[in-house]
């Protein structure tokens, strides 16, 4: 059996040497840098930006140029009030300058509100960034557990294997009966069904975690081991931290800033508005038949500036600003209730799993008392068979238990790991 366990530990030392080990937090990096969920997050912080940069630019003057050119054909009154067949034609150019002096401080307000939607948005980008992060962890922690799988079902195999040459040695020795040979060649073969099945389920939990990372090729990907998170923290004193750090809250707590910068940029619709107004232009027009004054004459002649304060108060405009009011004070509660939400999700996630975790550590204990009473019990039963007090059939039940028991551990411990991860994560972050 021996030789078996070997060449099984070497195989695997190959495998792990043609393949790439990725840790966790490599995963998680890749997975953040490649997520399309996450550059869809970036591209709203991005436009979150440019809407800052357009509330800023509000401040700015406007400063405009025009001009134009039209004819007139035909018929058209005269100065002595009749009628004739006369073409006119006429040029004209302007400038214009306006300057907001106050604008009831909506200017001001929508620039708070843009940056406090800014805040929002990328408290957002980072709560995502956390969501993708647990689904790595799940993932990658389902792909060590298929590998401990994997490997409990090869030792399985390879004792089966040890079994079957040592009763064919038995059978060439006369000292069987050859149905004896025969059912442990049947155990090899389902041994061997259950390494099959618990490779593919390796594959599988392999190219959904590559398929989360956003990998061109699962070829050559594997994780490297992880070992145990320690001591579990109370399900409180993680609460109490994640209320500080996680970014689920902050975007929450920012969506109420945000509201209550809306609430203040509605509100100045009852407020007046200043504005400093100048401009300058000149025009030139032709009469066919009748002496015209040169164009540059015409231009110096016709010239003219202006300048001048245009104030605007608002007195009624339909419960326009009152209702623009009243919705942003809903949204505003909206945003209250939300952080609510946010707030009690977090905490049922964290009670939920300090529970499981809790659990899954007094399951382990149990799993390791059963393994280790399995196992005896299967080296008592194995020199039994070897010097036949026991059936081939009490054999395979023995080895059924301690294989059964072997997997509740392997479970129980990644489960462990798993809810004890979560709540670091919570409590400090990767």
């Amino acid at each position: 059996m021996k030789k078996y366990l070997l060449s099984i530990a070497l195989g695997l030392g190959v495998l792990a040497a043609q393949a790439q080990e990725w840790t966790l937090d490599q995963c998680v990096n890749y997975a953040i840098a490649h997520n399309l969920t996450i550059r869809t997050n970036e591209l709203s912080v991005a436009s979150a930006e440019q809407q800052v940069t357009d509330a800023r630019s509000r401040y700015l003057p406007n400063l405009s140029a025009g001009a134009g050119q039209s004819w007139n054909l035909g018929r058209g009154l005269t100065a002595e009030n009749t009628y004739a067949n006369r073409n006119t034609s006429s040029f004209n150019w302007s400038a214009s300058f306006s300057l907001p002096l106050f604008t009831g401080l909506s200017t001001e307000r929508q620039v708070a509100y843009s940056r406090a939607a800014l805040a929002e948005a990328l408290e957002q980008c980072e709560a995502a960034k956390d969501d993708l992060a647990l689904n790595v962890m799940a993932s990658y922690l389902q792909a060590l557990y298929s590998k401990e799988v994997l490997s409990v079902a090869e030792q399985n195999l390879a004792l089966s294997k040890y079994e079957l040459e040592r009763q064919q040695a038995l059978l060439d020795a006369g000292k069987i009966a050859e149905v004896t040979i025969l059912e442990a060649k049947a155990q090899v073969a389902n041994d061997e069904l259950s390494v099959t099945t618990a490779t593919n389920d390796v594959r599988l939990a392999l190219l959904d975690l590559s398929q989360l990372l956003q990998l061109d090729s699962p070829e050559g990907f594997d994780v490297a081991p992880l070992s145990d998170a320690g001591m579990l923290m109370p399900a409180e004193d993680v609460y109490t931290l994640a209320l500080q750090r996680n970014h689920s809250i902050g975007a929450a707590r920012k969506g109420i800033t945000a509201a209550d910068k809306s609430v203040a940029l509605a509100k100045s619709g009852y407020l007046p508005t200043l504005s400093f107004n100048a401009g300058l232009g000149s025009s030139y027009y032709k009469l066919s038949g009748v002496p015209n004054e040169p164009f540059g004459d015409q231009m110096r002649h016709n010239f003219s500036t202006y300048f001048g304060l245009s104030l605007n108060i608002p007195i009624f405009d339909g419960f326009s600003t009152r209702n623009s009011v009243r919705r942003a004070r809903l949204q505003r509660a909206n945003a209250e209730l939300a952080l609510d939400q946010a707030e009690q999700k977090l905490y049922r996630e964290i009670q939920q799993a300090y529970l499981q975790a809790s659990n899954a550590s007094a399951k382990l204990e149990s799993c390791l008392v059963a393994e280790q009473s399995a196992n005896a019990s299967l080296d008592a039963m194995q020199e039994k068979y070897n010097i036949g007090r026991a059936t081939a059939t009490e054999f395979e039940q023995a080895k059924n238990k301690a294989l059964q028991a072997t997997l509740q551990r392997v479970q129980a411990t990644y489960e462990r790991i798993l809810r004890q991860r979560i709540l670091l994560f919570y409590a400090q972050g990767l």
